[in-house]
């Protein structure tokens, strides 16, 4: 069996696991956000997979409805600030998070819809960061030694969890995140993938 065929499996394994696991989740957080700022519960924002090739990822919503427009329209020092920071803000500072988003956050809850990701193969439960496009081109003229590192990224489907996410995330530059994708893109195995799964959990709560 090769190893893309054991990762699928994996993949499916834990994703249908997890799933049945947090059920009380599925009914639970969507009411919470909905009482908290309304419609939609879900929110999908589009990512670079595998081969460049574009797909939904979705998440619990955790901003305001209006996210986007006040990043890119309204507040411009936040843009200023959002791109100092590599594409990353911290919770703390982000106006656009809700007081439940701020939990859901926290604990990672709201990434727990990408299941559905990995289900429908998008996704895998290990691997890079799922980029956005524009990201990874305003980042990559930012550091240009990282324009070696993306097509080895985008070699593999991007992951709900890596080297990145269980290694400091938001503290960590786009430069060296990018290089730990890559690294990971380029080492692939099943032994690497358990660990960072064992890790996982460590990593988010300590967050707290």
């Amino acid at each position: 069996m090769t190893y893309d065929q054991q990762k699928r499996i994996l993949d499916l394994v834990v994703a249908y696991t997890l799933v049945i696991a947090f059920l009380p989740f599925w009914l639970i957080i969507p009411l919470l956000i909905f009482f908290d700022s309304g419609w939609p519960v879900i929110f999908t924002h589009k990512r670079v997979g595998k081969g460049g090739v574009d797909f939904q990822l979705f998440k619990f919503r955790s901003m305001v409805l209006n996210a986007d427009e006040i990043l890119h329209q309204k507040n411009h020092r936040l843009l200023k600030k959002f791109k100092q920071g590599d594409w990353k803000i911290a919770a703390k500072d982000d106006p656009r998070i809700t007081p439940l988003g701020r939990f859901l956050r926290a604990f990672t809850i709201d990434e727990f819809p990408q299941l559905f990701n990995v289900i429908k193969g998008q996704m895998s439960m290990v691997g890079p960061r799922a980029y956005v496009r524009k990201e990874l081109e305003e980042q990559s003229k930012k550091y240009p030694a990282t324009k070696a590192y993306i097509p080895h990224i985008l070699s593999v489907k991007p992951g709900i969890t890596g080297p990145w996410q269980t290694s400091g995330r938001n503290e960590i530059p786009f430069d060296k995140r990018a290089k730990m994708d890559a690294q990971y893109a380029m080492k692939q195995s099943i032994k690497n993938d358990f660990l960072i799964l064992l890790n996982t959990p460590k990593a988010m709560l300590s967050k707290w």
